[in-house]
């Protein structure tokens, strides 16, 4: 399978497609049309040497997504506010409006920014730090540090599985869940060298190697092997220093976790394949089957963004052409 470089997210009633330079949001507005907004890709690196170095251009790619999937989820949003809230902005003269949505806008950077500090420090503090603290019980018991670490491992599997399995439960993100497949059915539908059509994206497979979900996987999995080997190399008896220690690591781990899912995305390997497995396993409580108008939201997400066309002639010739009889 060739890669697409497609990359992309669910978002609320619709779904934020990545190519390049530019990415696309479409939202299934309440009146049932589709509203596809573009725009250009900023970095928070602008030096592009950076971004091609292997594990560092990582650190900077998920910080990205998290803002770029941040603003298109606030984007979303603003098709679903309280019918209230609209009223009174279209009751505003035109120069008021103007200043309201200035204002409004200078809110939702400050919003965005908040929102992607505390996911990122809540994300930290429960996968890297609460493990360590819950595992340090164990010395009441007489427990060693290697056997803490061990213990530390334990936990922190099995406290991201129980989020998952929380978060995939939630009434309110079922529908999330769903176009989350609908982006997957979409990039995989592309990359098997089919036209992209609603029967099409319907048929195709919701897992996909490259998606966020694994991405986190390999992040917890790495980050117990670099605990587990870090530590019995560099024996630190401080617990304090010892947290400080993983939060360090952690730009590193998801440096490499981000290598891993790069490679995944662009390999048959057979043993990268396997490796993959237990991310794909997890897109089962992350992607949900979506319906044939979620599909029609991410082939408009993606169209807005890619030549798929021209990438299925380039890659997948006689594909392309059984797919058109």
């Amino acid at each position: 399978m060739k890669s697409s470089n497609i990359g992309g997210q669910a978002v609320m009633e619709g779904i934020m497609m990545r190519h390049g330079d530019v990415y696309s949001v479409a939202v299934r507005k309440p009146d049932k049309e589709i509203e596809v907004k573009v725009e250009d890709y900023k970095s928070i690196i602008k030096n592009r040497k950076i971004l091609r170095l292997p594990i560092i251009r990582g650190v900077f790619n998920f910080i990205d997504s998290l803002v770029v999937g941040t603003k298109c989820l606030m984007y979303s949003a603003t098709f679903f506010e309280e019918e209230e809230e609209l009223e009174k902005r279209k009751a505003l003269s035109g120069e008021e409006r103007e200043k309201q949505e200035a204002k409004k806008e200078k809110e939702d950077k400050v919003l965005m920014t908040a929102t992607v500090i505390f996911s990122v420090v809540l994300s930290v503090g429960l996968f890297m730090v609460l493990p360590y603290l819950l595992a340090s019980l164990l010395h009441k018991v007489g427990a060693s540090e290697h056997l803490v670490t061990v213990a530390e491992a334990f936990v922190r599997v099995v406290l991201f599985l129980s989020y998952m399995l929380l978060i995939s439960k939630m009434q309110d993100i079922q529908r999330v869940f769903m176009y989350h497949g609908a982006e997957h059915k979409c990039i995989n539908c592309v990359e098997n060298g089919k036209p992209l059509t609603v029967e099409n994206v319907m048929a195709s497979s919701r897992f996909h190697k490259r998606c966020g979900t694994s991405f986190l996987f390999f992040v917890i999995i790495i980050s117990v092997i670099f605990f587990l080997g870090f530590f019995a190399i560099v024996p630190i008896k401080t617990m304090w220093l010892r947290i400080v220690v993983r939060i360090l690591l952690v730009p590193v781990i998801a440096g490499v976790s981000y290598e891993f899912i790069k490679l995944a995305g662009n390999s048959d390997n057979g043993a990268v394949a396997f490796l993959s497995k237990p991310g794909l396993a997890l897109q089962k409580l992350t992607t949900k089957e979506p319906t044939p108008d979620m599909a029609e939201v991410a082939i408009q997400a993606v169209e807005a963004v890619f030549d798929w066309r021209a990438y299925l002639e380039e890659n997948f010739q006689q594909t392309q052409a059984d797919g058109e009889d």
